[in-house]
């Protein structure tokens, strides 16, 4: 399980994200100097320790580096619930807890996710009505 990324971490791998193409440290610091000043070192380090925590992957261009990230910040996120959830002595009912933190708008998407990961088969009613389908 990855660690949460640290506050500048974030800030760089959401660029990384958002973008969703090799970036240059260049690119990097110029986006993050529109909300903090923040040095050009810094900024390298902070992409080549993301690089050696396996978060992003980088070629070489010219003498600097362009990096790309290794997975989605979707991914990440996961994995942390999953991380989370894992580590809760009752689960089922750390997920009702969750569930009862989120908006409408959130139920909503969870319900269209678990649609979607149970597939079309699995998510219609069974035409034999209850106790079929039960152990699949």
């Amino acid at each position: 399980m990855p660690r949460p990324l640290g506050e500048l971490e974030d800030a760089v791998m959401t660029r990384v994200w958002k973008w969703n193409r090799p970036v240059t440290v260049r690119e990097v610091l110029e986006d993050l100097q529109q909300e903090r000043s923040i040095a050009y070192t810094t900024v390298m380090t902070v992409l080549d320790n993301l690089h050696q925590k396996g978060w992003v992957r980088r070629e070489s261009e010219g003498r600097a580096y362009r990096y790309e990230a290794v997975s989605t910040r979707a991914a990440y996120s996961a994995a942390l619930m999953n991380d989370a959830w894992s580590q809760s002595d009752n689960p089922a009912a750390a997920l009702v807890a969750f569930f009862g933190m989120m908006s409408e708008e959130q139920r909503a998407a969870l319900r269209d996710a678990v649609r979607m990961v149970q597939g079309p088969e699995e998510s219609a009613p069974s035409p034999g009505g209850a106790g079929e389908g039960v152990g699949r």
